[in-house]
């Protein structure tokens, strides 16, 4: 056993984050760590990483317990260049490589071989060092570093390019590509497959599938989950339940569990009721009142069940248009994108040729950095096209899904932007529409700039829902949010009989939605149609 958690608590004040919390590590072992956003997952990381310590309870950590942390900020020395930071990994190595060169120049002094003794005890050291230099593989360091970087989507990078001038997405990606240098036997990964494309997250999943050491991962990637873990916890409550298998096996179970424990539930509130109501009918009774007594006593005592959260209702969540538009939605011919780089302009795309009709499920895909962003929003208008023609068709109403979401007023409340911009629609159902997306009661007087990033995209998708377009172009919709809204989002948009134009990392999002397939290229644009995993068996 590597790691046990017994009874792990973590409180800020009064407010308990998780409570009592049993969780086993052995070696080898695929976890995956699920629960809602704010459940408290990277929390639990950080204790049994040791960056936060834990209220209450009892943390075991075996001695021989190696462990390598993936933050979701990256924690990497920023002045660095990704050669000198790929070789902390080798710290001891680089510390014995040292101690090898400095013997060498010993061996090589005059005094040094004048003198056999003193040349024989230098020789025996720089034997030693060596053998351990060698049975840690210390000559494979460089193959080891152009492995990784090369299936972390580094391999045109060069190795002297300073840390602090790469993006988000690339520091993310190097810390990653770090730890695996490390070889840890429990690598903990919070977020990993967060800023990868395609095919560096199909490389990771493979490089893990045959990993020697433990894994537990947090991720929102269910395909990701599927295709590693074996067992899942899911922290509900506070607390931390334990199921075998994978992500969907840990659907199928949980299910089932809250069906059980709702009959459960409805069973010993029918008995409470019946015996309160004896107790009521009996207490006052000379001839009964002893039996009487003894059930209140009994429902004093009686452990209660507790009600199991309400699958929200999915059949409310829709997005409905108000009217259709024509069949021909969007022509676009010879289009080229262009972007502005520090004053001068660069053109992404060019060449671009395509057409959509009325209840075409179209998602674009393509390498990372090469503008499928940027082409939706030349598609809508918000900038300016190098070249080409862009035709939208008659009666279209787009609604537009922007991963970045800039246009909220931060000074506003959740229900003063989103009914700001329905006034004449009426309060109860902005509420129903919030309360969809979790937002209920008091949730609604949030202020905009007070909320975590998966509430902003909650709030976003909210104001969507209500417009009633006919057209909706979603931009990472997925983004920020946790598991379960992932599945609802989904539902609401498959019902969706009018068209869709999205963008998505989240391969079971693509594959579940898309119809078409719109494969970006820097030369052009090629439609394949069928959804994301027929694309990816034509295209091995």
């Amino acid at each position: 056993m590597l790691l046990q958690a017994k009874d792990v608590s973590k409180s800020y004040g009064t407010n308990k984050i998780l409570s009592n919390i049993d969780l086993k590590i052995e070696e080898g072992e695929r976890i995956g760590l699920v629960g809602v956003n704010g459940a408290g997952k990277s929390t639990l990381l950080k204790i049994i990483a040791g960056e936060i310590q834990h209220t209450e309870g009892e943390l075991y950590i075996n001695r021989d317990t190696k462990i390598g942390y993936l933050r979701q900020n990256s924690g990497l020395v920023l002045t660095n260049t990704i050669e000198e930071e790929m070789r902390t990994a080798f710290e001891e190595h680089m510390i014995v490589e040292k101690q090898l060169r400095e013997l060498e120049l010993q061996m090589g002094d005059e005094a040094v071989l004048a003198d056999p003794e003193l040349f024989e005890k230098v020789l025996n050291r720089y034997t030693e060092k060596s053998e351990w230099f060698a049975q840690h593989d210390g000559y494979n360091i460089d193959v080891k570093i152009d492995s990784i970087l090369q299936g972390m989507g580094f391999g045109d990078t060069s190795r002297d390019t300073v840390i602090e001038k790469m993006s988000g997405g690339q520091k993310t990606r190097l810390a990653l590509a770090k730890i695996l240098l490390q070889q840890p036997n429990l690598l903990i990964l919070d977020e990993p497959t967060n800023h990868l494309d395609f095919t560096t997250l199909t490389w990771l999943e493979n490089y893990l599938q045959s990993y020697p050491g433990a894994i537990l991962v947090v991720s929102h990637d269910r395909y990701f989950l599927d295709a590693l873990v074996k067992v899942v916890y899911e922290i509900e409550r506070t607390r931390a339940i334990r199921y075998t298998g994978n992500y969907s096996k840990f659907v199928e179970l949980k299910a089932e569990n809250r069906e059980l424990q709702m009959k459960k539930y409805i069973a010993q509130q029918t008995l409470i009721a019946e015996m309160e109501d004896y107790v009521r009918r009996n207490i006052a009774r000379a001839t009964s009142s002893k039996s009487a007594k003894n059930k209140q006593h009994q429902l004093e005592k009686l452990e209660l069940i507790e009600k199991p959260d309400e699958d929200l209702a999915r059949s409310n969540m829709a997005f409905t248009a108000i009217r259709g538009s024509h069949k021909e939605v969007l022509k676009v011919r010879d289009l080229a994108v262009k972007i502005k780089v520090e004053d001068e302009e660069k053109t992404l795309l060019q060449q671009i040729k395509f057409d959509v009709f009325r209840g075409d499920k179209i998602a674009l895909i393509g390498a990372n950095g090469i503008g499928k962003s940027t082409l939706v929003k030349t598609l809508l208008g918000e900038y300016e096209k190098a070249a080409g023609e862009i035709t939208w068709g008659k009666q279209v109403e787009i609604g537009y899904y922007d991963q970045e979401q800039q246009k909220m007023d931060h000074t506003k409340t959740i229900l003063d932007e989103v009914w700001g911009h329905f006034p004449k629609v009426e309060e109860a159902k902005v509420r129903a529409v919030l309360g969809n997306f979790l937002f209920t009661g008091d949730d609604v007087f949030k202020i905009i700039g007070s909320l975590s990033g998966g509430e902003k995209a909650r709030v976003a998708l909210s104001k969507l829902m209500l417009k009633g377009a006919n057209v909706l172009v979603m931009d990472e919709p997925t983004n920020h949010l946790d598991l379960y809204s992932k599945d609802i989002l989904e539902d609401a948009i498959a019902n969706f009989e009018g068209t869709l134009i999205f963008i998505s990392h989240d391969r079971y999002f693509l594959n579940k939605l898309s119809k078409q397939v719109l494969e970006l290229t820097p030369t052009g644009a090629n439609m394949h149609i069928g959804n994301f995993e027929d694309y990816l068996h034509r295209t091995k």
